[in-house]
């Protein structure tokens, strides 16, 4: 389970060559998990204030109003996206609670600390995902 009390040293990025998984390591992803939820959420509150509480989709002008709903509708599927990678997000703090964070839910392998410092909400070995990808494209295909 990540410990909150454990300290990040300053400058500290997780590499393949210490232990996977240590308490610093899972330490350092439950803060980033934390902070991108916070950004997301604070990036939301700021949009539902200024873009969609001050759109008046009532416009006189059939051009100005088709534009205004395009935007706010543009803005609904952003919120709707971030929520779900909120989920995401929520779940991966869940999985480090458990001690399951960083390990394929496939095969059950490490995700390489590259792999997770870029896509911190990864459940996927890179070479898992590219066969989940390949599977989907041959199904779509059909």
């Amino acid at each position: 389970m990540a410990d909150a009390s454990v300290i990040i040293p300053k400058g500290y990025e997780p590499t393949d060559e210490e232990e996977f998984m240590n308490p610093v390591m899972k330490e350092y992803f439950r803060q980033k998990l934390i902070e991108w939820r916070s950004d997301l959420l604070r990036e939301s509150s700021e949009t539902i204030k200024e873009t969609l509480q001050g759109t008046e989709l009532n416009k006189p002008d059939m051009t100005d109003r088709a534009s205004a709903e395009t935007d706010h509708a543009l803005e609904l599927r952003t919120r709707d996206r971030e929520r779900k990678l909120i989920n995401k997000i929520n779940s991966a703090l869940e999985r480090i609670k458990d001690d399951e964070y960083g390990y394929c839910e496939e095969t059950g392998d490490p995700i390489s600390v590259k792999r997770l410092d870029a896509r911190p909400i990864a459940t996927l070995s890179l070479e898992a995902q590219e066969r989940h990808e390949r599977k989907e494209r041959v199904h779509r295909d059909d």
